[in-house]
């Protein structure tokens, strides 16, 4: 399955390739205080690929607060945050909002909280390494 989402004003769009066929999207409500300010509900397929295209790079903000393990790449025209990206061993790995996607039936959407409070950063990026998208490439234009 090929989703496809985007910020607000298109500068930041993906094309997240989901495989197998999903019957059921995990729609995780991250409970730090970033993602509770921006309404942050994000998923990861670890058998998918990501594929990012930006259109204006000088309008694209990179956060990063706490272990700083983690960058949300925030368009600066638009304000919204679909991508989230984590560089491990070299390699980047990416979660995608849910808010972002385009034409995706919600009832494939099965929501939940998650909280990451007090996990040390090795199992964080442990975690991350297993769960979330591990072939990430941007493009730019």
């Amino acid at each position: 399955m090929l989703i496809h989402g985007r910020c607000h004003c298109g500068n930041i769009a993906f094309t997240l390739r989901w495989e197998p066929e999903p019957a059921r999207i995990p729609a995780r409500a991250c409970s730090c205080s970033f993602c509770v300010k921006h309404g942050g509900v994000w998923t990861s397929c670890p058998t998918g690929s990501l594929q990012v295209q930006v259109q204006r790079p000088e309008a694209v903000h990179r956060y990063a607060f706490g272990t700083r393990t983690a960058t949300f790449h925030i368009c600066s025209e638009c304000g919204v945050v679909p991508v989230v990206t984590s560089e491990i061993g070299g390699r980047t790995y990416a979660v995608v909002s849910v808010h972002a996607f385009e034409d995706v039936d919600p009832a494939l959407l099965q929501p939940g909280p998650v909280s990451f409070d007090g996990e040390e950063v090795g199992d964080r990026l442990a975690r991350r390494a297993r769960n979330w998208i591990p072939d990430v490439r941007f493009a730019v234009g």
